[in-house]
């Protein structure tokens, strides 16, 4: 059985601090705004910029290293907003540093890498 938490008892999840940009997509607006993060948890942020959002309107945030998360809009307080996410994330995940990936482009990698001296092959 799953119970209802109250606001209060939201307000208590953790949170922490931080400050990364990210995309945010509201529904029925074409587009990708840019919105500065301000704080994180499981359930949710705190962010400001961006366009004009409207309390409980459907939005997506791309969060860095998770993607895009689905949520609504809090609350609104002049230009800082807050959206609550549909699903829990792991905001430990959005903390890490970026990982270098396939679709990193060359002059990003770093330029030498590691090779044990018996895997060294002659040319």
């Amino acid at each position: 059985m799953e119970l209802a938490m109250s606001d209060n008892e939201h307000r208590q999840l953790a949170r922490d601090s931080l400050f990364v940009m990210a995309e945010l997509r509201v529904d029925g607006v074409d587009g990708e705004q840019r919105i500065r993060v301000r704080n994180l948890s499981s359930g949710g942020l705190m962010a400001e910029g961006g366009g004009h959002v409207l309390r409980g309107q459907l939005v997506w945030v791309k969060v860095r290293n998770i993607g895009w998360v689905e949520g609504s809009v809090a609350w609104v307080q002049d230009n800082r907003f807050g959206i609550a996410f549909r699903e829990e994330i792991d905001p430990k995940v959005a903390r890490a540093p970026v990982v270098a990936g396939e679709g990193t482009p060359r002059f990003v990698k770093p330029a030498l890498s590691y090779v044990p001296l018996g895997e060294l092959r002659k040319i």
